[in-house]
């Protein structure tokens, strides 16, 4: 999902009241012909639908929002190789989460997986007490190396579906 979906689908779950597709256009900064492409695509492709002369959002719209969706500054996951080795990467959203996850280290993803930080971020910062249990299962486990970082990531997408947004 680019950007301008990501705009025009956070705009419609925020909409209180009904509006015409010119306030809407003027909303999220396109023209009305721009605006009703957008909506057409986001429907085509499951994140809207269709409902009496409008658009409601999928479940599939509401996962790819909480997906995107950034957390303050202050609680981004800061990644690290270990104590006082910073990784110089952060995640703000679940999806840069995933990017970073599949790219890291994975000596990295053993360290925060073990110590628990993944959990607390994921039931502090995006408030999924769910995916943070899930998370917290993996440690009974005991993966390492590669196996670890691939059911970290089939986690992941097995609830938010983020290798399809990407």
């Amino acid at each position: 999902m680019d950007e301008q979906q990501y705009k025009v689908l956070k705009a419609l779950n925020e909409a209180t009241n009904r509006m015409d597709i010119n306030m809407f256009a003027k909303k999220v900064n396109l023209n009305p012909n721009e605006a009703i492409q957008q909506i057409q695509q986001l429907a085509r492709e499951g994140f809207l639908q269709k409902v009496g002369s409008g658009y409601g959002i999928t479940a599939k719209g509401k996962t790819a929002l909480k997906t995107l969706t950034h957390v303050p500054n202050e609680m981004g996951f800061e990644f690290y190789f270990a104590l006082d080795q910073p990784a110089d990467l952060t995640a703000d959203n679940l999806e840069e989460f995933y990017m970073v996850v599949k790219q890291i280290n994975v000596g990295s993803l053993e360290f925060h997986l073990y110590r628990g930080d993944f959990e607390s971020w994921l039931k502090e910062a995006i408030k999924d007490s769910e995916l943070a249990y899930n998370f917290g299962t993996l440690k009974a486990t005991s993966l390492k190396g590669e196996e670890l970082r691939e059911e970290l990531l089939k986690t992941l997408d097995s609830k938010y579906c983020i290798q399809e947004l990407l």
